[in-house]
């Protein structure tokens, strides 16, 4: 535990979340109040449920940005699109998904960490491939409202 606290001390990740035999540790950094660069405070808006409650609040917000929710990468590693090669992909465009549902994992450190939806919805796209290296905050998988059938 102590040397995933180092590591994120000594990196610029805003949150982090490591799952080993059965636990997990998450570890979130403050949002910084002044920063140089807006980049960095754009990525570290990780809590999707907020800014999706304020840009549906928003008058000026277009229509499809008040539906969609994007599924961000907390940390830099290589993704994962399915639990094992030639196993079926956690999810699909199309696909129909609940809250806390596993979408990819992310491959740090010798580490597979689970990336898990924070609400239902259906898969709108997946922008990324399996192997690719992401980084902290990079869109993954875009949601849409659950289409009614």
């Amino acid at each position: 535990m102590k040397a995933a606290i180092d590591t994120m001390a000594a990196s610029d990740l805003h949150e982090m979340e490591l799952s080993h035999e059965g636990w997990t540790l998450r570890l979130v950094r403050p949002a910084r109040q002044a920063t140089g660069s807006a980049a960095p405070a754009t990525s570290s808006a990780r809590p999707a449920a907020p800014r999706t409650a304020s840009a549906a609040a928003a008058p000026s917000a277009r229509p499809a940005e008040a539906t969609q929710h994007d599924i961000q990468a907390p940390m830099h590693g290589i993704v994962h699109l399915q639990a094992a090669p030639g196993q079926a992909p956690f999810v699909a465009v199309g696909d129909k998904v609940e809250a806390g549902q596993v979408v990819c994992t992310i491959e740090a450190m010798k580490v597979f960490n689970e990336v898990r939806c924070e609400r239902a919805g259906q898969v709108l796209a997946v922008r990324v491939a399996t192997g690719a290296e992401v980084e902290a905050g990079q869109v993954l998988v875009v949601l849409g409202p659950q289409a009614d059938v």
